[in-house]
């Protein structure tokens, strides 16, 4: 859809993009000039002349990282440069087998993040598969058939119910014609088609007079032109859309490199200013002051946290798999913890995607009708109250004109129904079905000898029907307005005829479309017995109305449960949809959200700049008529208002927010492969619901990850302080660079681990989402990294001093040092597991399996690290006596209870200041 540029004959020889043309606005004549073609078609040698000008019917290749940069960019990261440097410094230590296990671990990484993330970003040619293998064109006047990449700007395409529609088409003629949009507009059911010029600033949705590559034809045929083939076809234009698209970092790894680059920084300027007051002032050996540092930087470095905090993310990865949902970027799994917004697609969303007939209206009653997607069955009300079809014979009648005036067909398979064509005749089965009407016998018992099929410029169909007892009646369903314009009578209940009362049926009409839903009118005529052709002129104003019917695709029961709970989360919903105001209001309303009634429209987004879309997002819920660039400035706004955004979305429409937004969503059933593709979190089960599980366990992902930190930052503080107070003081290390390499890497990091099996807390869902800005490291945290810390401190120097008064070696002090941080380790391990609850409870003392596990095998671990004369010869170790050991062990468990009494007393105090601010005290 582009601006024509022509050589000196005038044939079109390019294309411009940037000055589109709205050929939805020119008539067919206009159409044909500008691309000077003809209804006939082009010659083949103009055809291959036009294919080498614009190239083939298909969208380019994308550029494609090669497996070693995909590999090498798993590097791009601070902490990963912080754990190279400190294989680098084992290195210069000549400890070659830490150096081996540091960088084991960094490419451990690396191969899990890789793994995780799959494949590079396969959007653009995921919707190449979208443009038709085959087209039936005109070439030189005759009808041939060829690939679908080599169609060019002027080939006239010939459409048939079920095609594909190879590439942007203008509709030269049409019978009967609808087409499946929704993966491009969202909307739901298929849409009405015919020849006549739009507006030129029509939306995509009501461009009613162009076929768009990679969608359907449902009913009807036709024949167009084409006028954009390739990237310049409107899927092509969203693929371009999608790879301009910026990837947001997550919350957590924004916060992670700020905090690497913090941390970094400050042991650098510890490690500068401890070389040089230690060379200058108190004049040590420059090698030996240097090795003491570098016995400082391997303190300080958390070695280990980055491999743990991935691993943390891989578990819930894997327990998100089990809520059926696949998680293709591994920290989007937490990102889904600090979501503060979800905005969803209607179609296939929030709606099953699924026609099916919700009120029925006759002359006398206004019945409300229930059921699941297509399956023939459910309960009809009046009101609250449930009512028989069989004690009201019209709806007999009307069942029968809805079996009879279709084209579709209901299939069961696997205990699912679903519809052979159009969803709304679909739907129209189902109803026939419900009013105890058997279908198969009744389209065998009336024999249809005659058809109308439906044409958007007469806005119904008829079919002429005999049955075996010679009796004859024409039925019609069409537009109500239309199908009023026809009758001159309504059937009563009884089964006798009245004059029409069009006022009422107009009323009533316009209340169930008031609901969102699509009405169809139902009629009937007697027809002569001996008469087996049908025409048009001899039906219209003499018909009988039976009735109306209401259809709307309706939303998941789940998804109602869902969306409510999100609200208990403190996570706003947004619908976003290519569907009408009205019926956006009406699903709005029906699966809850806040403020159905306050319906944006694409145009409406069209008229506001950035910063009044930014103000208007957040006090409106639906947003009707959207294209995908609407979408896009719709997470944009939400987003400049500091909230993370998760999109959910199965249409090719979707994409570009989907990988925009912090958390992209795709439905894994009905999504298409485009969706799939640029989203970070596919559901498997196309369930709304899914995502409220989601979003559970990316809270207790991050709850875990925090659980980590506060439990490793404090551990590496600690013992980086006792190097820092042995320089200081001028006395020798308690423990040595390999020793604390070796609690880093094996205790440390299986340890750590453990916390991220820890279940979901209890009030996971209770609480608000985190702040987009949240500090990693807030007061709390900041308060345990400098208390463990000191209390680290304390009982390294008291194990160190112990032993030095008995006169132990100094490698059996070491020893000891560094079983008594192991043992603090493992106690300060059960008490941040329950770090806002009390650890004293047989519950909290009880743990989960993973965490006895590692404990015990942690354990083990010391105890081969302390007695085992390979290890001894390796770290420098001695045998501890069974009292040291108890000594060991009681440090431990008085810096537990330490750090358990000042919990409790802050729990005290956070209740008595919250029971002071209820009872209204200062």
């Amino acid at each position: 859809m582009s601006e024509v540029t022509r050589d000196g004959r005038g044939m079109p020889i390019s294309v411009n993009c940037d000055t589109p043309v709205a050929w939805h606005s020119l008539s067919e004549l206009e159409v044909l000039q500008q691309l000077s073609s003809s209804p006939t078609g082009l010659s083949q040698a103009e055809a291959q002349r036009r294919s080498q000008a614009f190239g083939a019917n298909r969208l380019p290749d994308s550029a494609r990282q090669t497996p070693l940069l995909r590999f090498l960019r798993q590097f791009h990261n601070i902490l990963i440069y912080v754990l190279l440097a400190a294989a680098l410094i084992t290195a210069f230590l000549n400890h070659w087998v830490d150096m081996v296990v540091i960088l084991a671990v960094v490419i451990a990484n690396a191969v899990i993040g890789i793994i995780q993330e799959g494949k590079a970003d396969k959007a653009m040619e995921s919707i190449k598969d979208m443009l038709s293998l085959k087209a039936n064109v005109l070439r030189d006047g005759k009808r041939v058939t060829i690939d679908g990449e080599s169609l060019v700007p002027g080939d006239i395409v010939i459409l048939e119910p079920g095609d594909k529609v190879p590439a942007d088409l203008r509709l030269l003629a049409a019978r009967g014609v609808t087409a499946q949009e929704a993966i491009l507009t969202g909307e739901s059911v298929p849409v009405e088609k015919d020849t006549r010029q739009v507006a030129e600033s029509a939306a995509l949705g009501d461009r009613r007079c162009m076929l768009f590559s990679g969608t359907l034809v449902s009913t009807g045929q036709c024949n167009g032109v084409v006028v954009a083939t390739g990237e310049n076809a409107e899927v092509g234009r969203i693929s371009q859309l999608i790879s301009s698209v910026e990837v947001m970092t997550t919350p957590l790894l924004r916060q992670m490199n700020q905090f690497a680059k913090w941390l970094t920084a400050l042991i650098l300027l510890v490690a500068v200013l401890l070389l040089g007051f230690g060379y200058f002032v108190n004049d040590h050996d420059f090698t030996e002051i240097f090795m003491v540092v570098v016995g400082l930087s391997v303190a300080a470095i958390p070695e280990g946290l980055p491999a743990v905090l991935t691993i943390t993310m891989a578990i819930g990865v894997q327990a998100m798999a089990k809520r059926n949902a696949i998680v293709r970027r591994l920290p989007a799994i937490e990102t889904l913890g600090s979501v503060s917004v979800i905005c969803t697609d209607k179609t296939g969303t929030l709606t099953r995607n699924e026609m099916m007939v919700s009120s029925v209206i006759t002359g006398q009653h206004v019945f409300g009708l229930s059921g699941e997607g297509y399956r023939p069955a459910g309960l009809l009300t009046v009101g609250e109250t449930e009512v028989d079809p069989v004690e009201h014979p019209v709806l007999e009648e009307l069942a029968r004109a809805a079996a009879l005036c279709n084209d579709a067909q209901l299939q069961e398979k696997n205990a699912v129904w679903y519809s052979e064509g159009d969803p709304m005749e679909g739907a129209l089965l189902a109803f026939a079905g419900k009013m105890g009407l058997s279908v198969p016998y009744e389209q065998a018992n009336w024999q249809r000898t005659d058809v109308i099929p439906f044409d958007a410029r007469h806005r119904f169909m008829a079919t002429l029907n005999h049955n075996h007892q010679h009796q004859a009646f024409v039925f019609v369903k069409g537009a109500p307005e239309q199908v009023l314009l026809m009758c001159s009578q309504q059937q009563n209940a009884d089964g006798s005829t009245s004059e029409l009362n069009p006022a009422y049926w107009t009323c009533q009409s316009e209340k169930v479309a008031a609901m969102g839903q699509r009405v169809l009118a139902l009629a009937v005529h007697p027809e002569n017995a001996g008469n087996t052709v049908l025409e048009q002129d001899s039906i219209s104003g003499s018909l009988i109305l039976l009735g109306l019917v209401g259809m709307i695709d309706p939303p998941r029961t789940e998804a109602i449960q869902a969306v409510s709970e999100c609200y208990q989360a403190g996570i706003g919903v947004k619908m976003i949809t290519g569907d009408h105001a009205q019926t956006a209001a009406a699903i709005g309303r029906q699966v809850g959200l806040q403020n159905p009634g306050k319906v944006l429209t694409g145009t409406d987004i069209d008229k506001l700049d950035d910063l009044a879309l930014k103000n208007k997002v957040l006090h409106c819920d639906v947003f009707a008529r959207a294209s995908p660039e609407h979408k896009l400035r719709l997470v944009n706004a939400l987003q400049a208002n500091g909230m993370t955004v998760a999109m959910t979305g199965d249409g090719v429409n979707d994409a570009p927010a989907l990988k925009r937004a912090d958390t992209g969503i795709a439905m894994g059933k009905k999504g298409s492969e485009a969706a799939k593709e640029a989203a970070d979190l596919v559901l498997a089960d196309d369930n709304f619901a899914s995502i409220v599980a989601a979003v559970r366990e990316g809270r207790t992902v991050y709850d875990n990850i925090k659980k980590i930190i506060t439990w490793t930052l404090p551990t590496n503080a600690g013992e980086s302080l006792v190097i820092i107070v042995a320089l200081l003081a001028g006395m020798s290390l308690p423990v040595t660079a390999i020793q604390i390499l070796w609690i880093n890497l094996v205790t440390a990091a299986s340890l750590g681990i453990a916390l991220a099996f820890e279940p979901t807390e209890e009030n996971t869902m209770s609480r608000p989402p985190r702040a987009r800005n949240e500090p990693l490291l807030n007061a709390t945290m900041s308060w345990y990294i400098v208390m463990i810390a000191v209390l680290i401190l304390c009982g390294v120097y008291s194990i160190y001093f112990y032993a030095m008064d008995r006169g132990y070696s100094e490698e059996l002090a070491r020893t000891l040092v560094v079983n008594t941080i192991v043992a603090m380790e493992i106690f300060l391990l059960f008490f941040v597991r329950n770090i806002y609850t009390t650890s004293l409870n047989w519950q909290a003392v009880q743990g989960t399996k993973v965490i006895w596990l590692v404990v015990i095998s942690v354990t083990a671990v010391q105890f081969a690290f302390t007695y085992l004369p390979p290890l001894q010869y390796v770290f420098g170790t001695r045998p501890v006596s069974f009292w040291d050991g108890v000594l060991v062990f009681s440090i431990g468990a008085i810096v537990f209870v330490i750090c358990e009494l000042e919990k409790q007393l802050r729990l005290l105090l956070g209740r008595t200041s919250h029971t002071l601010t209820r009872n209204g005290s200062p």
